[in-house]
């Protein structure tokens, strides 16, 4: 299995993509802005996306995806996610005013989206590929992701704050080999980081003192022009662990091994 990271920055900007992931070449985990560095071609072969929470820079691709592909396909993608998350987009963007709703056109007999909901912790099973929704801490109803394949696990958290369930569903992973997680603020903004619920170096640093598992750890969700200071921040709360930055245009692979 392959994960190609499409965007995953906190924030657009001078090349800047949010968070959109895609798993191997018919899965997106988000569907942020990273989602237009796609072909044509290779949005059409997209099937499924599995969505973590409902925030604008996760979701904003979808109605977009939709409008491109959706006449050429002959089966309607499927939207996987918590059904409060479901609840939201439905609510707020498939809803006929920010957006036509795809689940009736061409028809509701066969249209070009389906919503499916999955349970808190619930797997998913598409191909040899497994994802299971995990508890994360948010101020919004989200799940971190769990993907499973052949043998290895890899974790991404969507956007949380510390969360003891989060930090025990990691532990209870012997086969995590990745944790992509999230650091959006510095330090000094960790009041903003509160507030909103992200995690901040210090707190980040808090949770990895909490695992058992040893997985190579990736930070994404930077806030723009800031990402050189937070690192360094990281760095200096975790230097026990080999802490580096999601890169767009990154590739990290499951091998089973």
């Amino acid at each position: 299995m392959k994960l190609t990271i499409l965007g995953c920055s906190g924030g657009i900007g001078s090349g800047r993509h949010t968070t959109c992931l895609k798993v191997d070449d018919d899965i997106l985990i988000d569907a942020g802005t990273g989602i237009t560095t796609l072909s044509l071609e290779q949005l059409l072969a997209i099937d499924h996306v599995v969505v973590t929470h409902a925030h604008l820079d996760h979701v904003l691709g979808l109605p977009l995806l939709l409008d491109a592909v959706g006449e050429k396909r002959t089966t309607p993608v499927v939207i996987h996610a918590l059904p409060e998350v479901l609840e939201v987009l439905s609510t707020h963007m498939f809803n006929w005013h920010l957006w036509p709703d795809f689940r009736e056109i061409p028809s509701a007999d066969a249209p070009w989206l389906k919503f499916d909901p999955l349970q808190m912790s619930e797997k998913l099973t598409l191909g040899t590929r497994t994802f299971t929704p995990l508890p994360v801490n948010h101020v919004v109803p989200a799940c971190g992701i769990q993907v499973t394949e052949a043998g290895d696990s890899l974790v991404f958290s969507g956007d949380t704050t510390s969360s003891e369930a989060f930090t025990e569903a990691l532990n209870a992973i012997s086969d995590l080999r990745h944790l992509i997680i999230e650091t959006s603020f510095e330090n000094a903004l960790a009041d903003i980081a509160q507030v909103s619920k992200h995690h901040w170096p210090d707190s980040l640093a808090e949770t990895l003192q909490e695992l058992r598992v040893l997985p190579e750890v990736w930070i994404t969700h930077l806030k723009p022009g800031n990402e050189a200071a937070i690192m360094e921040e990281l760095r200096a709360a975790a230097p026990e662990w080999d802490l580096k930055a999601l890169v767009q245009g990154q590739v990290i692979e499951l091998s089973g091994t």
